[in-house]
């Protein structure tokens, strides 16, 4: 039996049963069953084209599925209103960072996240909005960044910054959508290192990454899912999940899977 942080049986936060995506006559994504337990942190990885985008878009409530049903923190997608249960979801991804106006400070993007809104221009903040703000920056490792404008800051800086906005909604479910993707190694490091002390505390209740590099999964993730085809390859406990033979399989060339500790990475495998 699953258990929660609390040690009592765990409820789903995420559940997907019989999920596809239809789009241009093809199947992005097909019978997808797939649950994330409250406590659970999952990783979903896959090569290009296997749906990972589309999966978190599914789970995030920004994109309504062609069959199966969705149920987020307990409410089943289309009997409740979407908009207001996305105040209870952070949902980090490139797409929505390239709607941030570049002229906010790094606070008024976290202060946007209180009303769900991208820009605080029609907002008023208190106090107590402005110490959450920045005890979320400061909890992503971003403080002394509050008046520097989104535009000015590094890639690794924006990437904290969204999920620092994310953190000020006090969200159950956090989905990240390849948060690393275009980090420099001592900006993905950094990152890994917040995720990971992000992983160990009891709220968010559910955490989903995706992301293209094993060697970007950060501690204390111990839930994978494997993508290949729109499917779910493999899913459950991380280590047998991100195994050699099932990695192999999904991305179609031999790969050898190394872990030392709680990290990973994979690498090509001459089988000649």
């Amino acid at each position: 039996m699953n258990e929660g942080l609390g040690g009592s049986p765990a409820a789903d936060v995420l559940r997907l049963d019989g999920v596809g995506v239809r789009r241009a006559g093809r199947w992005i994504l097909a019978e997808i069953d797939w649950h994330v337990r409250a406590g659970e942190r999952w990783i979903v990885v896959g090569p290009n084209g296997a749906g990972k985008s589309t999966l978190l878009a599914v789970a995030s409530t920004y994109l309504w599925p062609t069959s199966g049903s969705v149920s987020v923190l307990g409410a089943r997608i289309g009997a409740v209103d979407a908009r207001e249960l996305r105040r209870r979801v952070g949902y980090v991804s490139a797409a929505l960072g390239d709607q941030i106006d570049e002229r906010l400070t790094a606070s008024e993007v976290v202060l946007s996240a209180r009303d769900a809104a991208l820009a605080p221009w029609w907002s008023t903040y208190g106090t107590e909005d402005r110490r959450r703000a920045a005890a979320a920056l400061d909890r992503m490792g971003c403080a002394g960044l509050e008046d520097r404008t989104f535009g000015s800051l590094s890639s690794g800086e924006r990437q904290r910054v969204q999920i620092a906005r994310t953190l000020m909604a006090e969200p159950e479910l956090l989905l990240l959508d390849e948060p690393a993707a275009g980090l420099d190694l001592g900006a993905r490091e950094a990152l890994v290192g917040r995720l990971a002390a992000l992983a160990r505390k009891a709220s968010p209740a559910g955490i989903v990454l995706v992301t293209h590099h094993l060697e970007e999964i950060p501690p204390g993730f111990g839930h994978a899912a494997v993508l290949a085809g729109g499917r779910i390859a493999a899913a459950g406990l991380i280590g047998p999940t991100l195994s050699s033979d099932v990695l192999s399989k999904a991305y179609g060339v031999p790969l050898s899977v190394t872990r030392m500790g709680e990290r990973f990475a994979a690498i090509g495998r001459d089988d000649r």
